[in-house]
């Protein structure tokens, strides 16, 4: 559906031009969720924004459903166009017109539509989006999440067989931003609509996405499947993404009852289970074959897309023998480790 090849993009900065992006390639298959995860000021808001030409590289091809769009004349690109939705983080709405008013507002312009058929598709998309109640309100008495589904609705009136989402759940609060993650997984399977989003955090690209690019200073420095990419990290900016600021996330929410003791005698590991190995034993039947002895200081159990997905930080003690045992151990029963200290 998309293939992006050799994109670079460059802005004039006083006497010399500074590169965004540097010889961007990735692909994104039909129907898939494809997260582009990457710090402040890595391109990743640029590189989405090229993906529709809002932002025009200065060479390289952007494919999107077999048509090069960085070759085509506007009008054709106008078209093409129509059939990319976009999510914004500030929602982009009209607080002047209704929450109706604001989904139909691209059917309007199209001027395609009937006000029977406009009204017929902006009350099922409201419905969609759990916002049928609301058509009449203004968006200035709508919560923030309300609001991202709001836009969520608009982006879809015209059918859009690719959705770009921009950093889409980074003002919103957890619970919030699960319940439009979820919504943005039900328009997925429902339309078999292509979405890629950017982000910063790696709890929305396990959530509901199906292949990840990490991008840094302009540059593609590791893609795959998720799954792979947050079990085996290559790259050392993905290592921190995932197990770095996991690590000292969890520290920081444990440091008033516990300090790690740096000795021989013990290992802070975060431990990573995927599958069906979520659920197992598995600590238990290491410290019985190994004599290790487990401290779990912090843990959660979620998933990534829809398989179960399990992380803990522990401290493991013993002897040097018995530790190096465990780690092996975790080799074996193909469970991911990373030792934080």
């Amino acid at each position: 559906m998309i293939q992006v090849n050799n994109l670079n993009l460059s802005y004039p900065n006083k006497k010399q031009r500074v590169q965004v992006l540097k010889d961007v390639s990735f692909s994104v298959g039909k129907g898939e969720i494809y997260g582009i995860i990457g710090k402040s000021g890595a391109g990743k808001s640029t590189l989405l924004k090229s993906l529709n030409l809002i932002e025009t590289p200065e060479s390289g091809s952007i494919i999107i459903d077999g048509v090069d769009i960085t070759t085509i004349k506007k009008d054709e690109l106008r078209k093409i166009r129509q059939k990319i939705g976009m999510i914004f983080q500030g929602f982009n709405l009209l607080n002047s017109k209704t929450a109706f008013d604001n989904v139909a507002l691209p059917l309007v312009l199209q001027g395609k539509c009937n006000k029977a058929e406009i009204k017929a598709k902006v009350d099922s998309l409201l419905d969609l989006v759990g916002l049928s109640e609301f058509g009449h309100k203004y968006p200035g008495s709508l919560s923030g999440g309300q609001k991202q589904r709001l836009g969520i609705a608009r982006a879809l009136t015209t059918e859009p067989k690719i959705l770009l989402s921009d950093e889409a759940t980074s003002a919103l609060d957890p619970e919030t931003t699960n319940s439009i993650l979820e919504l943005l997984l039900t328009i997925n399977e429902k339309f078999g609509l292509t979405i890629v989003l950017i982000t910063h955090e790696i709890d929305v690209i396990r959530k509901i996405c199906d292949k990840v690019a990490v991008i840094d200073k302009g540059i593609i420095v590791e893609s795959g499947n998720v799954i792979d990419v947050i079990l085996h990290p290559k790259h050392e900016l993905t290592r921190k993404l995932i197990i770095e600021e996991e690590s000292h996330r969890y520290l920081e929410q444990v440091s008033d009852f516990y300090k790690f003791n740096k000795t021989n005698n013990s290992h802070l590991v975060v431990i990573s289970f995927i599958g069906n190995t979520a659920f197992d034993p598995i600590l238990s039947e290491i410290s019985n074959d190994s004599g290790v002895t487990f401290s779990i200081l912090r843990g959660e159990l979620g998933r990534i897309k829809k398989m179960p997905f399990g992380q803990m930080l522990v401290e493991v003690r013993g002897s040097i023998s018995q530790l190096d045992h465990s780690l092996k151990m975790f080799k074996q029963l193909d469970v991911h480790y990373e030792l934080v200290a």
